[in-house]
């Protein structure tokens, strides 16, 4: 009756023709759209999917993930929380991939590819990989990941010959020696990407990179810790397919640097420590630069400006706001290809001017006017006016993700940013990722209120220090029906008020609030208990300076006492065991769902 029932709503297809359609439908809200017509085109769906994202780890489980995707060869699978990153999740909350890998070691027999991203990988975990799929896997990828050691590389360089790509950037590893590259030297001749960039690995020899790129004809993307790049002379000469190189350092006079040749093909250049005296060994190749990551460069505004002008292709530039206003403004002179753009924040902006390394509104208006083509602009400014975001609403319908971070410190005139806000939202129509993080008065409940009214295809969203009552959040969640991932700081909203909004936001699927006021916060938030949906509390906790944290953190909490957490999230798998601090939901999920 079913079948009957989806083939009169869809006249003309049959299960041959899906069957045929299928394997070329690859978004996966498309997918997931499809899945749900009947129980013909679910089943039709998971022999054909091939590729599968789970958001967090704990929302399903390795059993459930094989039962339905038994044919999947690609896998990213996520473990913290995002705030992770910026010390805000205790080391102990989990995102353990031992089950998962010890069943894809078990099934998955077609799975080429297994991203990993913050998640805690023990060497065993890698010594399973490797000894059951370590023949057939292409691509492994341990994303922020944490707990290995070089010990468990080793399997990995001895037994999977057939990867086309190491990735291993920002992961926490423990080096015990550089064997593990040296295997992978002897082992693979196909290796196309290897990185192990941000990581603390310093045992590599100049030697094994050598070798792989000898070995390896098709290597084009090679980034790397701390190494002197006058001994990578003959790395860069057997590299001659290489299109992206990150790493090295300088520690030699700026004079022995004038005779460094890098590969022909080089497209894509993110030198470590790059200072003012070095920067003319990029100056020959700079006209062929498609992206440039200066975020760890030692350039001032000027060098900036020196060398941007003269990379006229450029589509990606990471840097830090030393740019300046003035670096901005090269930039959008210059570079009218540029498509993605990021801005971190320097550690010793305090002092600067807006002539000596601070970006704020004069800046981003010429670039939404220069560089129309922009897809992604994620910047921390110390100004901001409604009109610079309205020019940006106007100037930049390609932009997709859009991320502002005001800083602390400094006179901001225009606030709050309910206008500029609103003719943001409405101009840039394609935005599907936006983070917006102001301080107090930035933003009013009216303009909240915007956010969610003219937010129609965001689905993940980053609010901090918007809002300044309950009443705001509750209008904010009448909107944003594509909603799925919303993460808020610093907004004081009281548990009842997450609760209401949670409810509202019928697309929502996972929430993280770090700051909410209440006196029975446990009550408060079981009023959005549901099926399958869990929440965990994590309690307020102070931690010293020593131990890092984001800007955001130790500007408007200088004791460095992390408020209360609340993360909450579908799961078919019902509540948590393995840490503490869980709310039962009041109805808990059908294990036979």
């Amino acid at each position: 009756m079913e079948e009957q029932r989806a083939n009169r709503l869809n006249p003309g297809i049959n299960d041959v023709v899906l069957g045929c359609v299928m394997p070329y439908i690859d978004d996966p809200k498309d997918r997931d759209a499809i899945s749900l017509v009947c129980r013909r085109w679910y089943d039709i769906d998971a022999q054909t999917r091939k590729h599968v994202t789970i958001a967090l780890c704990y929302t399903t489980s390795p059993e459930r993930l094989r039962r339905r995707f038994r044919h999947l060869e690609s896998l990213k699978l996520k473990g913290k929380p995002r705030a992770a990153m910026f010390n805000l999740i205790p080391e102990a909350w989990g995102g353990y991939v031992t089950p998962w890998v010890n069943e894809i070691a078990r099934s998955f027999d077609c799975l080429k590819s297994l991203h990993f991203r913050r998640m805690i990988v023990n060497d065993s975990d890698l010594e399973t990989l490797a000894r059951h799929r370590g023949r057939v896997l292409l691509v492994l990828k341990l994303d922020k990941c944490s707990g290995f050691s070089t010990d468990g590389l080793l399997h990995v360089g001895r037994l999977c010959r057939n990867l086309r790509t190491l990735f291993l950037e920002e992961s926490t590893i423990d080096e015990k020696d550089g064997e593990w590259l040296h295997e992978l030297a002897l082992n693979n001749s196909v290796l196309e990407t290897l990185n192990f960039y941000m990581t603390e690995l310093l045992r590599c020899s100049v030697e094994d990179l050598e070798l792989i790129a000898r070995n390896c004809q098709s290597l084009v993307s090679v980034k790397i810790s701390d190494c002197e790049i006058l001994d990578l002379a003959g790395f860069f000469r057997a590299a001659s397919a290489l299109e992206e190189f990150g790493g090295g350092l300088f520690n030699e006079q700026p004079e022995r640097y004038a005779n460094v040749a890098f590969p022909p093909r080089l497209c894509r250049l993110g030198l470590t420590y790059l200072g003012k005296n070095e920067m003319h060994i990029v100056f020959p190749f700079a006209t062929s630069l498609k992206k440039l990551d200066l975020l760890f460069a030692l350039l001032d505004t000027d060098d900036h400006c020196l060398l941007i002008q003269k990379c006229p292709n450029l589509e990606v530039l990471e840097t830090r706001n030393v740019i300046g206003d003035r670096g901005l403004e090269i930039l959008a002179h210059f570079c009218k290809r540029l498509k993605r753009l990021r801005i971190e924040r320097g550690a010793d902006e305090q002092g600067m001017d807006d002539e000596g390394g601070l970006v704020s509104q004069r800046g981003l208006t010429a670039l939404a006017q220069g560089c129309l083509e922009l897809e992604y602009m994620a910047v921390y400014v110390s100004d901001i006016t409604n009109a610079a975001l309205e020019c940006i609403g106007t100037h930049l319908k390609n932009l997709y993700d859009f991320r502002l971070v005001l800083l602390d410190g400094g006179n901001v005139m225009d606030l709050p940013l309910d206008n500029g806000v609103r003719a943001l939202l409405m101009g840039c129509e394609k935005l599907i990722r936006f983070a917006f993080y102001l301080r107090r008065g930035g933003l009013t409940d009216v303009g909240l209120g915007y956010i969610g009214q003219y937010s129609q295809n965001i689905r993940w969203m980053l609010l901090g220090c918007v809002g300044q009552s309950d009443a705001g959040l509750i209008q904010f969640s009448r909107g944003c029906p594509s909603l799925q991932k919303l993460e808020m700081r610093d907004c004081n909203f009281t548990g009842h008020a997450l609760s209401v909004a949670v409810m509202n936001l019928t697309s929502l699927r996972y929430l993280w609030v770090q700051g909410y006021r209440g006196s029975d916060a446990v009550n408060d938030l079981l009023a959005m208990a549901r099926p399958y949906w869990n929440i965990e509390l994590i309690p307020a906790r102070r931690v010293s300076t020593d131990q890092g944290g984001d800007s955001e953190v130790q500007d408007h909490h200088p004791a460095h006492i992390h408020p209360a957490h609340i993360l909450a999230y579908y799961s078919l798998e019902g509540p948590r065991t393995d840490f503490p601090v869980t709310v039962v939901p009041l109805a808990p999920a059908n294990p036979s769902a």
